[in-house]
């Protein structure tokens, strides 16, 4: 009697071992083994089964059917022996039950509930039980390919990460500016150069021939910090001055003869249609934070800023010199007004 017991708990063990190690492995996403595999070496083999699963997959099935199929047997060898043929009756069902509720239900709310923790403390256990049976997995996976194909790589999209990110915010794992951020994230290759541009009529401009002497009031009124320097016209630009620079140079009491085209420095092009995951690594690049945006024909569109590129992560940066929240749609409120009264 003792010894059918202990077959009985081996089997339920077995089994419940199984089952809650499988669905704690595919509860896991791939991104928290990832985590687990820079804190210790367990999460490092955990990550490993998490990238390859077939075989550790086919070494948890063919272990749970052969002690259950195994000890199965063996226990209604013993059960034929010590039980009495009443007992014998409704003792199947008890054992199926046992099996249901003990082997199978309980083991896979626990692995689903705490994931990492028992994939983690499996990790190493299910990896050695994978190389002491590579060679009946491996009969398994070849069959397997060849009855279903290769199996398609683990991957992520966009919108499964935004949908994670909505319900890492709904439930309190995300701030909701830390959720605004990441959304935006993902509009930096849908935005151009052309969508996030202050519009050439708004452009801040000097001509290159001016004299410090004829810039000094016209520089000290200019709101933005970087000047376009021109030629005769908006679309032959000659460079970029910085304000600070023609300040520097008037304290410093250099002649007013001086003129602008000394103290600027050479302007970046850029298309209109360049995207602004593109334009961020333009300006990690330079090191430059402002560039010309240029039109199909050559002429000159507007001017773009890595404020502007970082503006759609964190939306409108407004500070001490701005007069109005969104000072490009102020700019192009301008333009279109512009453009109403010279049409009448």
């Amino acid at each position: 009697m003792l010894e059918l017991g202990i077959v009985v708990a081996l089997v339920i063990v077995a089994s419940a071992i199984c089952s809650g190690t499988e669905a704690a492995l595919f509860s896991l996403r791939i991104s928290k083994a990832k985590e687990l595999a820079q804190r210790s070496n367990n999460g490092k083999v955990l990550k490993n089964i998490k990238e390859n699963p077939d075989r550790p997959t086919s070494a948890i099935v063919i272990f749970n059917n052969v002690a259950n199929i195994v000890g199965t047997f063996y226990i209604t060898v013993l059960a034929t022996e010590h039980l009495s043929v009443s007992t014998q009756a409704w003792f199947p069902w008890l054992l199926t039950a046992a099996i249901i509720l003990l082997s199978e239900l309980m083991p896979k709310m626990l692995g689903v509930r705490h994931a990492a923790t028992i994939s983690s403390a499996m990790a190493r256990p299910l990896y050695f039980t994978t190389l002491l049976m590579t060679p009946l997995v491996w009969i398994i996976e070849k069959m397997t390919v060849k009855l279903m194909g290769v199996q398609q790589p683990m991957r992520t999209n966009e919108e499964e990460i935004r949908l994670m990110t909505s319900v890492g915010e709904q439930c309190g794992a995300i701030e909701d500016d830390e959720a605004k951020m990441i959304h935006r994230v993902f509009q930096l290759n849908d935005r151009k150069a052309g969508d996030i541009m202050t519009p050439r009529t708004e452009i801040s401009s000097i001509r290159c021939l001016a004299t410090l002497g004829e810039a000094k009031q016209k520089i000290v009124d200019f709101q933005h910090s970087r000047i376009v320097v021109i030629g005769d016209t908006i679309d032959d630009v000659e460079g970029i001055v910085l304000k600070s620079t023609v300040l520097q140079a008037i304290v410093e009491g250099k002649p007013d003869t001086t003129t602008i085209c000394d103290l600027c420095e050479d302007a970046q092009f850029v298309p209109q249609g360049m995207q602004a995951d593109e334009l961020l690594e333009f300006f990690k690049g330079s090191r430059r934070h402002l560039a010309v945006v240029t039109d199909g024909f050559n002429g000159v569109a507007g001017v773009v800023t890595i404020e502007d590129v970082i503006e759609i992560i964190t939306g409108e940066i407004v500070d001490e010199t701005d007069t109005h929240d969104d000072m490009r749609h102020l700019a192009m409120e301008n333009g279109r007004k512009r453009v109403k009264v010279s049409a009448h």
